[in-house]
């Protein structure tokens, strides 16, 4: 999921509004991180009744996943469901969008390492409509959404390195490209919870041992 977004589909332009509230604390920046515009509560609910619908239908049929079926599981109308989302190609757009803010949301209850374990496992379940966006060629404009959760990285990284479980030489981007790189591998590598625990144990390893020596065998 990441590693999509930071490796092939971000574009120069933002989705949030000049004088959204920067906080994962505020429900209203969530929604303008995901939308753009806060929604009525009755749109709010059903929005993410098409989504919630949305991931389990793609996941389910894949790309012959219908509009109809999506409506049908959300308990919604046909014409709602249109008036959200126009086209295919924007509901899943609007599903990686909601995926990225969840992560930013979810960078404030974890340590880093825990992070990169729980981003990792949300990778790994997210391929069908992850690899569905990518075949689309859907241009998604997340650079600020990313900025955010760059910040909510940074401040784990911090915490981290104060605590000496990360060593100090340790930059962000080598964070952020490790994330992205791990990813990418479990997106396409169809990684079990195993082949995920032992990978992330090779990473957090090398992040307490860089400029001490080197890794030791």
């Amino acid at each position: 999921m990441l590693s999509k977004i930071s490796l092939g589909v971000m574009s120069p332009s933002g989705i949030m509004s000049d004088d959204s509230t920067c906080t994962p604390e505020n429900n209203e920046w969530r929604l303008t991180l995901v939308e753009g515009s806060p929604l009525r509560a009755d749109a709010q609910r059903n929005r993410a009744r098409i989504l919630d619908a949305a991931e389990a239908v793609f996941a389910e049929f894949g790309a012959r996943a219908s509009t109809e079926e999506v409506a049908r599981r959300a308990g919604v109308a046909i014409g709602t469901v249109f008036r959200h989302f126009p086209t295919k190609n924007d509901l899943l757009a609007a599903i990686m969008k909601r995926l990225l803010a969840q992560l930013v949301e979810e960078a404030g209850k974890h340590d880093l390492f825990a992070f990169f374990t729980h981003v990792v496992a949300q990778a790994a379940a997210k391929k069908t409509a992850v690899d569905l966006l990518a075949e689309s060629g859907v241009d998604i404009r997340l650079s600020e959404a990313v900025s955010h959760l760059e910040e909510a990285v940074s401040s784990l990284l911090k915490q981290a390195q104060a605590a000496e479980a990360v060593a100090d030489s340790v930059q962000l981007p080598e964070v952020m490209a490790l994330l992205a790189s791990v990813c990418q591998g479990a997106l396409h590598g169809g990684w079990g919870e195993h082949l995920q625990a032992r990978t992330l144990a090779v990473i957090f390893a090398g992040l307490k041992q860089v400029g001490q020596g080197g890794c030791r065998g």
